[in-house]
């Protein structure tokens, strides 16, 4: 069972009676809990830009992150930044990872991140007394280690150079891939074509609408939205379907020529000329 004993979004105490409850959470449960951390903490003008119970939010997080298990990021604004952080920062947003260096981080992207990612991510925790694998960005494998592009079901379309041109032509009526106007989905790495959103009832591309890329790093200054991704080669069944059953045929061509060849070679060493 998770015990959420300190949210001040979703607790009935607020004010000094909610910091009471969270330094007696510090107290008793010491070096045995885990922070989740949702935003991120301004770090000019000493922090001032965002004030929790009269104290700068970033020494509030360092003082309840010196006796943390563990530390979750939950979503963008924690792992990256995020929309605080876009040019030129005048506040100097900063992610977690970069004010609490010295306890092992497990960052959740995404804007927001997916709800069963959340929970997952606390259950493993819970289950197993350790933190899930993460990839070398700090992300848990489990759910971060496919591309959205990978498992998205209009991929085949993808695969066959079917894509909308413009918003509402014939090709969105028909549910082709979103690549040409702006998803995000060949760059980004989530769990948004697998486990989907509101208990696996749809995702953005399933909406019509191409994947933005926010669980990624500095996707809110990378350009429009609905730019186009370059660099990104589609198959292209249809296509190429001649080309490519051509250069299968040659290359199991040649593998048969050198098999002949290698077992000629075999028979005239071993004196088996039949």
């Amino acid at each position: 069972m998770i015990s959420l004993d300190y949210d001040d979004t979703l607790m009935a105490a607020a004010g000094h009676q909610a910091e009471a409850i969270l330094e007696e959470i510090m107290t008793k449960y010491k070096g045995n809990y885990i922070l989740a951390v949702e935003g991120n903490p301004p770090l000019n003008q000493d922090g001032m830009s965002c004030i929790i119970g009269g104290k700068p939010f970033v020494d509030q997080l360092r003082h309840v992150a010196k006796d943390a298990k563990a530390i979750i990021s939950w979503g963008s604004c924690a792992s990256w930044g995020c929309v605080q952080a876009a040019k030129p920062n005048p506040t100097q947003a900063t992610p977690i990872h970069k004010v609490i260096t010295d306890k092992p981080i497990i960052k959740v992207p995404g804007c927001p991140p997916i709800a069963e990612v959340m929970t997952g991510v606390i259950t493993y925790m819970l289950t197993f007394d350790r933190i899930p694998e993460l990839d070398r960005q700090g992300r848990p494998k489990m759910f971060y280690s496919q591309r959205i592009h990978d498992k998205c079901y209009r991929r085949p379309h993808f695969d066959a150079g079917q894509f909308v041109e413009s918003w509402d032509d014939e090709g969105a009526r028909r549910g082709y891939c979103l690549y040409k106007v702006g998803c995000k989905g060949p760059t980004t790495y989530n769990a948004c074509s697998t486990t989907r959103w509101n208990e696996g009832t749809s995702f953005p591309i399933q909406s019509g609408h191409g994947c933005i890329g926010c669980s990624e790093d500095g996707f809110w200054d990378k350009g429009s939205f609905y730019d186009r991704l370059t660099n990104i080669h589609q198959f292209g069944i249809e296509a190429n379907a001649d080309q490519i059953g051509g250069t299968v045929a040659g290359v199991v061509g040649a593998a048969a020529t050198a098999h002949a060849a290698v077992s000629a070679i075999v028979r005239a060493q071993s004196g088996d000329n039949k």
